[in-house]
């Protein structure tokens, strides 16, 4: 039987645990065949991003084009686009429906906290995709930058919940496991601003490099396998909650940010 198909846009990332790797071994782990438009190459450190090189967007617009003139994926996920052109096409595809909605981890800033997009992205964000999109996730910086409000526990995020809904997205999950405490706590918000919570045990440990973009791509897995987007998001924080378990005594960068695992044993 022919698997669902999900389509990530987004960077890469060298060391394997964020961006399209962790994109499409997600895809793979819940049996959805992932494709994949490279919108920009990184060189990095584990605790450092060097050096960012955008891939023009004509090259953006035709790896999209090639893969729509012969599929249609049934779910798609963005990553870091970093061009406010390649978030305007995007936007422009899906509402004339060439695209499913999308999945839209915004990735605006670094783990450090450190800005990454220019303003001309994020007013691309807010006034074209957001408005198209499924699910947002943004963690609470980025969320933080997109309501214009300091946020630093799950209080304030629901406080901001208004705001949150008033992006546009049918819904919006801001994932929380920079707040400190026993559970790594998520909100999701729907559009007439009501809240959810998603809670699971918190891991000891230094290795969630890629989980928001792990969270991102289970949530567009599991919309191409049928699910709603709450649905969606409660499977997505069940598994990213594994893949760090999963990877949370890896040594490869002591005293760094690892990576999260993507790694599953082989049946037969």
């Amino acid at each position: 039987m022919t698997p669902p198909i999900a389509l990530t846009i987004a960077a890469h990332d060298p060391f394997g645990g964020a961006g399209l790797a962790a994109d499409l071994t997600t895809f793979a782990a819940f049996g959805v065949h992932g494709m994949l438009a490279i919108s920009a190459v990184t060189a990095q450190h584990f605790d450092s991003v060097d050096s960012i090189s955008l891939v023009d967007s004509s090259l953006v617009a035709q790896q999209l084009d090639g893969i729509l003139d012969e599929v249609r994926p049934d779910a798609v996920k963005t990553g870091l686009l970093g061009s406010a052109t390649v978030v305007s096409d995007l936007a422009r595809r899906i509402s004339n429906r060439e695209l499913a909605a999308p999945v839209v981890d915004p990735v605006m800033v670094d783990g450090r906290g450190n800005r990454i997009v220019s303003s001309e992205v994020e007013e691309a964000y807010r006034n074209d995709l957001f408005p198209v999109a499924r699910v947002i996730t943004p963690n609470l910086a980025e969320a933080a930058l997109l309501v214009g409000a300091d946020l630093h526990e799950v209080g304030d995020v629901i406080e901001a919940a208004p705001r949150l809904a008033a992006l546009g997205a049918e819904v919006v999950v801001v994932t929380g496991g920079g707040v400190a405490g026993a559970d790594a706590v998520d909100v999701i918000v729907t559009a007439d601003g009501s809240t959810k919570i998603l809670r699971s045990v918190r891991n000891s440990t230094g290795n969630v490099r890629g989980s928001g973009c792990t969270f991102a791509a289970a949530i567009s897995a599991s919309l191409a396998r049928g699910l709603d987007p709450i649905e969606s998001a409660s499977e997505a924080k069940r598994f990213a909650a594994s893949r760090i378990s999963d990877s949370a005594g890896w040594a490869f960068a002591p005293g760094k940010v690892g990576p999260v695992s993507h790694l599953f044993a082989l049946s037969g």
